[in-house]
């Protein structure tokens, strides 16, 4: 089911992703001003709620019971519960990071599937490309700073996210060959949606009032239309085409996070977060001309 590798099939790739992020942006704003006053398992088990409440009525009158069907289930299940392990760590450390510091360690994420690829896939890593990962990570632990006084522990759930990130990412093309999005994206979100169901609702706590229970549907239609897109996007244009967009996050996260939050990140984030950019686009130019 994957399109064919053309330039105008890339481009439409690209604008999907690039919408998929700004999506991304907001589930984690919306997520971080939730999680002040609810439980974390609470806000993680409603986004996928909404998700599959808002997904299932867009996608189920045109795709019918296609939205369930796989020629792979156990990767599908496996893709829902990384989905919601990732997602329980990004919120759990939204709790206590700006959404800029957490955004900037998201970008180890190119890094990571690079040292993925040749511990799984057996992919052989230049020199060039280990000096890439190699200065990636410095620029990763210029962000999280261990042992100073601007180190966070949430920073350690937040490299957790990215390592899933990364997995998550080769599991969505490896499906994107043989599964339709709208399956992928549906199935995954009842996936994690029943896998926390009992936790969700023993950690229940009311909504306070209108403008949370707003915010909470928000968060399931931001994260159930990134994801239908990312899984669109992938069966246009190939996940080294992709990978570069991911950086426009930490625009939308800085901006939102200092119009929302009034956060301002550090120097050694902003600088942290440039060479960890600039080694993931190195490796990505790398994979092309390889190619």
């Amino acid at each position: 089911m994957l399109k064919a590798d053309t330039a105008r099939n890339r481009l439409i790739g690209i604008g999907l992703v690039s919408v998929t992020f700004l999506c991304f942006a907001v589930l984690d704003t919306t997520a971080k001003w939730l999680v002040r006053t609810l439980p974390v398992v609470e806000v993680v088990w409603l986004r996928f709620v909404g998700h599959v409440l808002f997904t299932g009525l867009l996608l189920a009158p045109r795709h019918g019971r296609a939205l369930l069907r796989t020629v792979h289930p156990t990767l599908q299940l496996l893709r829902g519960a990384m989905l919601f392990a990732m997602t329980g760590l990004n919120f759990w450390a939204l709790q206590y990071l700006q959404l800029a510091e957490t955004g900037a360690i998201q970008f180890a994420v190119p890094l990571l599937i690079a040292l993925f690829g040749a511990w799984l896939l057996g992919e052989r890593l230049d020199a060039g490309r280990w000096a890439a990962i190699g200065t990636g990570f410095a620029g990763v632990l210029l962000i999280v700073r261990p042992g100073t006084g601007g180190f966070h522990p949430a920073m350690l759930l937040a490299l957790g996210n990215a390592m899933l990130y990364a997995l998550f990412n080769l599991l969505t093309r490896r499906l994107a060959a043989t599964d339709r999005p709208e399956a992928t994206q549906f199935l995954s979100a009842v996936a994690a949606a029943t896998l926390l169901a009992p936790f969700g609702i023993a950690a229940w706590r009311t909504p306070a009032d209108a403008t949370e229970w707003a915010l909470l549907a928000l968060l399931g239609i931001a994260g159930g239309t990134g994801h239908w897109l990312l899984a669109v996007a992938h069966r246009f244009a190939p996940a080294s085409t992709l990978a570069p967009f991911l950086y426009q996050q930490i625009v939308w996260m800085t901006l939102l996070g200092w119009a929302v939050f009034d956060d301002v990140p550090g120097w050694p984030v902003a600088v942290g977060t440039g060479v960890v950019v600039a080694s993931g686009l190195y490796l990505i130019a790398r994979e092309r001309g390889a190619r």
